[in-house]
């Protein structure tokens, strides 16, 4: 009887790169995670690594899977990958690195000098939207390699994202997911695929359309495996790899979130709230929806920068007391910090905190900044970090009824997913906040199984998608909102922390105006 068929699926996340196996079930069956280096800084703000770094570190993830597993590499019918989203890497014309990565974190800007060329620029002067538009210029790492590397931008014969550098290693072809292209670049979100040559991206950066990769749809293949990569990944025969979709993507995918109103939530470095839908929906004007890992689908995306990185901020600048403890223990430090989350009672006796610790573009803006009001001498760490978790949370409600005014359909299912979602103080909290049953999926590894789905349908393993997901998914634990405490924070929500941003705003722009931060 042949061995049952596994699927490798790379996630290389902030934090992590994991190896992971999967079966045609969704089962996990084997794992090795390597922890990185997230990125070094040259200049305060900054934020890069060494492209091999990833390279190597992926090669230490997979040399700790088989360590660790009973799965043999014969077994593997295929690759995946999943990378963290808008990491831009510089190749030279024989596919080396020409810099370090710039990270999605980073926090450099390019000068914007002058209007948009063309008609473009006389458009968005009179649609009041320069200040929007040149927000995308300075953020845009092409342009700011350009003004300050000519020597390096000159040399530059392939500008890829990470997932597109992680799969020409894998395969030696320059291709990449329209599922990963998440970043400044002159992609068309509408269209999944780059941006014709009349429109105003092109205009705002030097790259060109020679530079970037080839784009195939989830579910198809991107190249086959490589000598080279065989070796590394610990495979002995080369194998096809088959496109997926960025993680944040990909966990949806992997959370069962197939439909407008099934709410994924992210509580990972980046805390986001997303739906699948059929139609191309802004959940906040003239922010597009990302692709979806489900082929010629959107993912509606309303999203905290710093999300759970606050979590732990929290962890590193108060946190250290049950850091040791669990050291002393034996145990998880989460368990310690869901403690302190359970001291205290819901609403944290009056503190309220509004999650903007990294400026937004449009709502929040270019000047917002985090706050936290209401202290009084009851107040302790265990008040700052529940209110932490209740700010998230109040800001991902207010992106649920975004996608829901702007999508008009009702998001009636909450699925978390991401390392926050481990705390069951926090499921709780989540499902107090919304009023809806927060529901954790079977397993932790959501993107990777959601990468794994859509190897799953390219390589034939399952005929199509919603087969796929129906075998490969599942819900695991459902936390139920408490009534009581539902009216509690359903009158936090609606009578403070909605009127908190649009009070403070004029105030974070006098802040911005005498300190020049952020810029």
């Amino acid at each position: 009887m042949p061995a049952e068929p596994l699927i490798l699926a790379i996630d290389n996340g902030t934090q992590s790169v994991r190896a992971l196996l999967f079966d045609t079930r969704g089962n996990l069956v084997g794992k090795g995670k390597q922890e990185i280096e997230p990125y070094f800084s040259r200049e305060p703000g900054w934020a890069e690594q060494h492209p091999d770094y990833f390279w190597e570190q992926l090669g230490e993830a997979c040399q700790l899977l088989w360590n660790s597993t009973n799965a043999t590499p014969d077994q593997v019918a295929g690759v995946t990958v999943t990378t963290q989203r808008g990491t831009v890497i510089n190749l030279d014309e024989n596919g080396q690195p020409l810099r370090p990565a710039i990270i999605w974190l980073d926090q450099r800007h390019a000068r914007v000098e002058g209007s948009v060329k063309g008609p473009w620029g006389w458009l968005f002067k009179v649609a009041r939207l320069e200040d929007t538009i040149n927000r995308f210029r300075e953020k845009t790492q092409a342009n700011w390699i350009a003004q300050n590397e000519p020597e390096i931008w000159a040399k530059t014969r392939y500008f890829l994202l990470l997932s597109g550098y992680l799969n020409y290693r894998l395969t030696g072809e320059f291709r990449d997911s329209t599922g990963s292209q998440v970043g400044y670049l002159p992609f068309d979100y509408k269209k999944h695929r780059w941006a014709g040559r009349r429109d105003f991206k092109w205009q705002t950066m030097p790259v060109e359309p020679s530079m970037l990769p080839e784009l195939v749809a989830p579910g198809e293949t991107l190249g086959h495996l490589t000598d080279e990569a065989c070796k590394h990944l610990g495979l002995a025969k080369s194998l096809p790899v088959i496109a997926a979709a960025s993680d944040k993507a990909c966990e949806i995918l992997g959370s069962g979130g197939l439909t407008p109103d099934i709410g994924c939530m992210s509580y990972g470095t980046t805390a986001t709230i997303n739906t699948t839908s059929q139609r191309y929906v802004e959940p906040i004007r003239l922010m597009p929806p990302y692709p979806s890992a489900l082929p010629g689908h959107y993912s509606t995306e309303v999203m905290i920068y710093r999300g759970f990185w606050m979590v732990s901020w929290f962890k590193r600048e108060f946190g250290l007391r049950e850091q040791k403890l669990a050291e002393e223990r034996g145990i998880e430090p989460e368990a310690l910090f869901d403690e302190l989350v359970k001291a205290v009672p819901p609403g944290s006796m009056g503190l309220m905190l509004q999650p903007y610790w990294s400026p937004g573009v449009r709502q929040p803006g270019p000047e917002a900044k985090g706050s936290i009001i209401g202290f009084g001498d009851v107040h302790t760490r265990s008040h700052i970090y529940r209110a932490i978790l209740e700010g998230l949370a109040y800001a991902l409600r207010e992106g649920k009824e975004k996608i829901e005014k702007r999508s008009g359909v009702k998001i009636r299912k909450l699925r978390v997913a991401g390392g926050g979602s481990q705390s069951d103080a926090a499921m709780q909290l989540t499902a107090d906040v919304f009023g809806l049953p927060a529901e954790r999926p079977h397993t932790y590894e959501t993107s990777g199984l959601g990468a794994a789905i859509d190897a799953a349908v390219g390589l034939g393993l399952h005929p199509d998608f919603d087969t796929a997901v129906a075998n490969m998914t599942r819900v695991g634990d459902v936390f139920h909102p408490n009534e009581e405490t539902r009216a509690l924070y359903q009158r936090l929500y609606s009578e403070v922390y909605l009127k908190m941003y649009p009070q403070l705003q004029p105030l974070y722009r006098k802040i911005r105006e005498i300190t020049d931060y952020p810029r």
